[in-house]
């Protein structure tokens, strides 16, 4: 009875590409619960802990800061100046094709 049991978890062969890769990073930062570095198309960076991923790079974040850069717009012959923005975000869903890049945290 507990052979056919471990016959039915296998794991699949997508599985096991997880484990090794450049999805490798997103399942030890999952496993490790570590913070990740994610450069996004908009020009925005998100620093948060990865709780789940697919092969898209979808990912679900929690503890998440979203840090990014406004240039204003200048008033009256004066230079502007940029000023960079963050703010905190509880739980965010990321949708792959929007990743550049993810880096982990060497904390």
């Amino acid at each position: 009875m507990a052979d056919e049991a471990a016959k039915k978890v296998q794991h699949t062969p997508q599985e096991d590409t997880f484990h090794e890769g450049p999805l490798s990073l997103l399942t030890k930062a999952v496993k490790t619960n570590s913070q990740v570095l994610i450069n996004c198309r908009n020009n925005r960076k998100i620093l948060g802990r990865v709780k789940a991923f697919d092969r898209h790079m979808n990912m679900v974040l929690e503890n998440v800061c979203e840090m990014w850069s406004e240039t204003p717009k200048p008033h009256k012959g004066k230079k502007a100046h940029a000023v960079n923005r963050e703010r905190y975000i509880s739980k965010m869903f990321i949708r792959g094709d929007s990743v550049i890049i993810v880096i982990r945290n060497p904390k």
